[in-house]
This record gives C-alpha cells, structure tokens and sequence, in this order.
C-alpha cells in the first residue's frame, strides 16, 4: 500500500496539503487515560488543527451502559457527527495529542457505524506543532451535513463471544495493554478491577506499533510486531485493552496490513475484570 492512506493513515504531509479541500474534515480525538493530569478539551481550545471539530470519546458513548465510552448507538452517533457538519461524502482524519493513541477509537468507531472514509494523522498533534504547521485556537464554523450510518457488526465483540473465543480458542484474543498489566504485576487503572488477562489471551502492547518518533511501523516491521508476540496473521482475530482504546491502535495496524478478519472487545479489561465468574490468567 502507499505511504498514505486515507482509509487507514495519512502523512502530515498529506493533511497539510489537503486541509483547504471542500469535502475535508478534520477531528480533535484527544482523551487521555485517568490519572493522567490531562485536560483533552482544555488543549484543545487552547490550540487544535484548523477546522478541526472536538470528538468527546465519553460524551459520544452509550449513555445507559456503566462500561467507560462504550459505542454510541447509530441513532446518537449519526445525530452527533451531523451537530459537528461531519457527514456522508466526507474524508475524515483524525488525530490526538499523544501521537497515535486515542485516535484509533474514532477510526474504528466510524469503522464500525460504516464509513471507511476515515484516516488516522500519523503522528498526530505533536508532529504536526513540531514540524511548524498552522494552529489555531478559534472554533471551526460548522454547516449541519447529513450522516447516514449502517452498524457493522462484524467489527465488534461482546462479553459472550470474548468468553466463548477464550474457551474455544477459534480465535486469537491480543491485549494491547502494557505487560505488567497483562501480567497482574501492576494494578489497574481503573479501581475495583482484577489483575491479569482473559485466559489464553496474547500481550502485543499497542506502542510496540509505533516506531521511534511516535508513528505507525509499516510494511515487515509492522508485521513482526505482531508475530513476535505470537500472533499468526492468518488467523481472525480479537483485540481488547483497558476500555477499548487502544484496542482500536491494534486494529489499525492489522488493517494496514491487509488483515481483515479482525474484531474489537469493545468492553475490554473494564468489563471483564469487574465480573469473578470470568476467569484470569496472571503470568
């Protein structure tokens, strides 16, 4: 595949040299994990890519689930995306201001609700300020554009199916968390939750993805990530982390690859963790 993308990735390069298109948008996907001491809205407003609108991860969620930014329906999905003049005929691409982390969860998300003109921003918001590319802190001017969004059921997974896959082994299941989470060496982010890994489940910690300034390996290097966890790129698989997000970095890099027999545990570790009569592993 070519250095860009937008379907999955998409170069600095690229962005600046398509800001000004008509049928572009760009979104702000910034969310940092708690206890960060992070406010992703307060950067924002303090300085975004122009035009770029602001997408709440935990504001455009599943509002009855107890779960952390679980997906929205398509109802509230399509009815948020047109109030933000994001909508059919658009090439979105998406960043965050780690780098490339929460942006994934945006991309599989539009993924999930159909639309596959989206692109994650190599490198994000901090290779776009370093390499000196306009910023602006005024909000974008925003013309309500119709959304039509059809579920993909196929790119999710839920308790139910996770168990079974673990039983069953039809699957492989990687974790994007960091070992020593995986492990249950460390404790969990997030309180009340067990330690350790759905039961057979692989560790492929989601910046083993990225190269040294932060953005996507590609092509062999992208690749051995994947099997030097243990991974077989011939087999379909499930990915799952803390809640969700990053996940969705493992999804992005199998899609590159040209692997489309992927899925995302949308409950993640939040869910499974909570509930004793699903088993762990530690180790």
């Amino acid at each position: 595949m070519s250095a860009d993308d937008p379907k999955t990735l998409v170069s600095t390069d690229w962005l600046a040299a398509h800001l000004k298109d008509p049928d572009l948008r760009v979104i702000d996907a910034s969310w940092y994990l708690p206890g960060s001491d992070r406010d992703a809205k307060a950067e924002y407003d303090a300085g975004h890519i122009p035009g770029a609108r602001f997408f709440d991860i935990d504001a455009i969620s599943d509002s009855a689930s107890s779960l952390p930014h679980m997906a929205p329906p398509v109802e509230k999905f399509m009815s948020r995306m047109r109030a933000m003049g994001v909508g059919d005929g658009h090439q979105v691409v998406v960043y965050d201001g780690a780098g490339l982390f929460s942006a994934a969860r945006v991309w599989w998300l539009f993924r999930l609700m159909g639309k596959t003109d989206i692109a994650v921003l190599d490198g994000g918001f901090p290779k776009w300020k370093a390499e000196g590319h306009e910023i602006e802190d005024m909000p974008p001017i925003v013309k309500d554009r119709h959304m039509t969004a059809i579920r993909q059921n196929h790119l999710i997974r839920d308790v139910t199916q996770v168990a079974a896959a673990s039983k069953l082994r039809d699957w492989q299941i990687i974790d994007a968390r960091g070992a020593g989470r995986f492990r249950g060496e460390e404790p969990e982010i997030r309180p009340g939750l067990r330690s350790g890994h759905i039961p057979g489940s692989l560790n492929l910690p989601y910046d083993q993805l990225l190269s040294a300034d932060g953005t996507m390996k590609r092509g062999d290097d992208l690749a051995k990530a994947f099997t030097d966890a243990g991974v077989d790129l011939e087999r379909r698989v499930i990915t799952t982390c803390g809640s969700g997000v990053t996940a969705s970095v493992l999804a992005l890099g199998l899609e590159i690859l040209g692997h489309r027999d992927w899925s995302l545990y949308d409950g993640s570790w939040s869910e499974w963790g909570q509930f004793d009569q699903l088993k762990v592993e530690t180790g």
